[in-house]
């Protein structure tokens, strides 16, 4: 039964941020929403312990759409950085404050960037295009995402500064057209550079919070170096470069980790 300590542990990690903003917030819409998205990762840990192909591709569906439709086009909730960045400048620890605070600033001090792996809606899209594994080396242009990050908040922040009446409202625009931007750029550049996650590399603002906390990150792949036969069939299938050979916290694109399991998924001699 140790092998199933993990969907047991991240579904009670889920369900004790659940039960504690639904008794501080006093808003039970917590307790179904982190209990949901607990449920569908701790679901897709346990398929891909059954060795299930497509454990990670449900999580994905599960999460992704919940957020993309329900939260965003049902409830108009802005889950992109610039509702993040309205909820911080109102001074209101609700929606994507939360979301935020939970999935990309302290979560990741848990489990690294295990949200761009299993929850993300835009690589939700772009993981089914053709090009899973990188044709390229990586290219040194990631610098794109301090601009985009830039752009976002200097966006909100103008409304603000010049009192724009009904932000609400530009925010839920501001959700349609940045997703909107996310797909078409995203699908360009996986074309373009043959790599369906060169979006994630080069572009996405998120990641700005993301990779300084996944430096520490507690759940981590680790290398068994007796049983490892250095093949480089792990770097060849990693989606996002990763030398996961290197244990050392300053591996090769280390905080570009998404959990994506493939590498263990591939290694001839289970030393991952």
């Amino acid at each position: 039964m140790r092998k199933y300590f993990a969907p047991v542990f991240m579904l009670v990690i889920f369900e004790a941020v659940a039960v504690t903003l639904w008794l501080t917030k006093d808003n039970i819409f917590y307790l179904f929403n982190f209990s949901y998205i607990g449920s569908a990762i701790s679901l897709g840990t346990f398929l891909f312990i059954r060795k299930y192909k497509y454990a990670r591709r449900i999580v994905q569906l599960l999460v992704g759409l919940y957020m993309l439709i329900y939260l965003g086009l049902v409830r108009n909730e802005n889950m992109q950085i610039e509702g993040f960045w309205y909820y911080l400048f109102t001074g209101v620890f609700e929606a994507a404050t939360i979301h935020y605070a939970v999935a990309k600033i302290f979560g990741p001090l848990l489990f690294g960037r295990g949200w761009c792996g299993y929850a993300c809606w835009t690589a939700m899209i772009l993981d089914f295009l053709p090009y899973k594994v990188p044709a390229e080396p990586r290219k040194k242009i990631g610098w794109i995402r301090y601009i985009t990050f830039a752009v976002s908040l200097v966006f909100v922040a103008s409304l603000f500064l010049a009192k724009v009446g009904n932000i609400e409202r530009i925010m839920f625009w501001a959700f349609i057209a940045g997703n909107a931007a996310y797909y078409i750029s995203g699908i360009a550049l996986a074309f373009a550079f043959k790599d369906n996650r060169a979006f994630c590399k080069y572009i996405c603002p998120i990641t700005v919070f993301l990779k300084p906390m996944s430096y520490f990150s507690l759940l981590r792949i680790k290398c068994d170096k007796d049983k490892c036969i250095s093949c480089g069939k792990c770097r060849r299938v990693c989606p996002m470069n990763v030398d996961i050979t290197d244990n050392s916290r300053k591996r090769e694109n280390g905080t570009e980790c998404i959990l994506c399991m493939e590498c263990v998924r591939n290694c001839p001699k289970d030393a991952l």
